[in-house]
């Protein structure tokens, strides 16, 4: 039987989640445009579309390395309260816009103190900004549920100092913590300091995990250092031979690890070859608990909607398995049990019986 298709404007209508999406990877090509002026920095282009288009293709290099570099722009105007203030506005409204009714961005303060700012004033200028953008979306009648995850650059020495930060803003709107950055080289293990405090401070974390290294990676995330998602965790297929899970593989199912997937841009990074043929799928069968993702929304040119209508078109996907990937998402948030609850009670499943 043919699985009716599902158009875009439902997909679009249709309430998301998203776990894994950096603000430095998500502005508008309009704002940066405007603020590298103000700033004085100097972009490839200065035409929104033809700046979006070089994003695209600038990341489209198979290499992850390569991929991060294009944040040099981004981070660029991000340097001052300004930048900060209306980049974190614009991404709560650009989720709200594209369906999202909860969504976990994250962020290195540590990248973004050459304007003079402290680690403390930068946060604290984010959240003022997710904050207004919340407002805003919600006076819309778009409302969305926006929570912080600092990061913390695992090529450098302050994920411990990041770690404090986390802790100390925990009640001001960041609800974990990350480390991100080159992935092959800089193992997970060299910052047992930073998940040793916030396992003691009893704050939730995930670690960027076998994307560009493979199953060591996700072992030392999670068996040495306690994450309780995975970004990414594309390469844990490794531990699968004919459907056949080895016992890592097995923990993360078993166990209901989350798997931070982003189809888009892990073929951008080499990390998948097609949307086809992408682990999302595989691994959905095989019963692991995947949520889809958007990683960076300019960087990659996509949307969860983009997303989600690939997984449609080209991996066969069905109104149920969006449904589930989303309930997927809420489950392993970084807020509180009953938090989640109502909104997969009271927005998500309604939600998807409207739209459908």
């Amino acid at each position: 039987m043919t699985v009716p298709r599902i158009d875009i404007d439902t997909l679009r209508r249709l309430p998301k989640a998203v776990l894994h999406d950096h603000l430095d990877g998500g502005l508008r090509p309009a704002t940066l445009v405007e603020l590298a002026a103000t700033v004085g920095h100097t972009l490839p282009t200065t035409d929104p579309d033809a700046l979006a288009v070089w994003y695209y293709e600038a990341a489209n290099s198979g290499d992850l390395v390569r991929y991060i570099a294009t944040f040099e722009h981004t981070l660029a105007v991000m340097q001052t309260r300004e930048g900060l203030l209306r980049t974190a506005e614009e991404y709560v409204l650009d989720l709200a816009a594209d369906g999202v009714v909860y969504g976990e961005v994250r962020y290195a303060p540590e990248l973004m103190v050459n304007g003079g700012l402290s680690l403390p004033e930068v946060v604290e200028t984010v959240q003022e900004g997710l904050a207004a953008g919340m407002a805003k979306a919600a006076a819309a009648g778009t409302p969305v549920r926006v929570g912080t995850l600092l990061c913390g650059m695992r090529m450098f020495d302050r994920t411990r100092e990041i770690a404090g930060l986390a802790v100390a803003f925990r009640d001001a709107g960041v609800v974990g913590f990350d480390i991100a950055g080159a992935e092959d080289g800089f193992p997970p293990a060299d910052h047992l300091a930073a998940f040793e405090h916030l396992r003691a401070e009893s704050v939730p974390f995930t670690i960027h995990a076998g994307e560009a290294h493979g199953l060591p990676s996700i072992h030392q995330a999670l068996q040495v250092c306690g994450a309780q998602r995975i970004g990414h965790g594309v390469r844990i297929t490794e531990d699968i031979v004919d459907g056949k899970l080895g016992r890592l593989a097995s923990w993360v199912r078993d166990r209901r690890v989350a798997l931070e997937m982003c189809p888009t841009s892990n073929l951008q990074t080499g990390a998948a070859e097609s949307i086809a043929e992408h682990p999302i799928t595989a691994l959905r069968d095989l019963g692991f608990r995947v949520t889809l993702n958007t990683d960076n929304r300019l960087v990659s040119g996509t949307t969860m909607t983009r997303e989600m209508s690939l997984l449609v078109e080209e991996a066969g996907w069905t109104a149920e398995d969006l449904r589930t990937v989303t309930v997927n998402a809420l489950k392993s948030a970084f807020i509180p049990f009953d938090e989640r609850t109502a909104l997969i009670r009271d927005v998500v499943l309604p939600g998807y019986e409207a739209a459908l």
